[in-house]
């Protein structure tokens, strides 16, 4: 199975940047794995929340394709221990093809994007940056590969 993060919008903390960077290079030693980046829309200041919404959903969407599982990074989401997210993972792996996870933009998603999406993930009740939210699925989903292959990783 190969998995894909799609992230609206660069990070910006080089800190975080560095983090997600270690994560996502370890995380290819388990699965296939791709970061894609979208790039920030230009001139929002004339856009509404829901047209910003809209254009980044159009972009998200051209990312997609049509057998590929689209998992939500999303508030209202499903939530997960870290052996579940794992559990849920390898499950996946033997009936998927292409996993796609997605974190938005700063107002969400748009209506098709929703839509589209199959799952809705959530990692805690409580808000992070998105910058932050990036950081922390990276280290989840790496945390879920040595889940899955039994190395010490992960404390109960």
């Amino acid at each position: 199975m190969k998995t894909t993060l799609i992230l609206v919008g660069k990070t910006t903390d080089k800190h975080i940047m560095a983090c997600i960077h270690d994560y996502v290079e370890r995380i290819g030693h388990y699965m296939p794995f791709e970061l894609i980046t979208i790039p920030e829309l230009k001139n929002t200041k004339s856009l509404s929340e829901e047209q910003q919404k809209e254009r980044e959903g159009e972009l998200i969407l051209r990312q997609i394709q049509s057998q590929d599982v689209l998992v939500l990074l999303d508030e209202h989401g499903q939530e997960f221990r870290s052996i579940d997210f794992a559990s849920w993972i390898q499950k996946k792996q033997q009936s998927v093809r292409r996993l796609v996870f997605v974190i938005g933009g700063p107002y969400g998603f748009s209506r098709s994007v929703y839509q589209r999406g199959n799952e809705k993930i959530s990692l805690s009740k409580m808000t992070f940056s998105h910058q932050m939210v990036r950081m922390i699925f990276t280290e989840q989903l790496y945390r879920a590969c040595t889940i899955i292959k039994g190395e010490p990783y992960h404390h109960e």
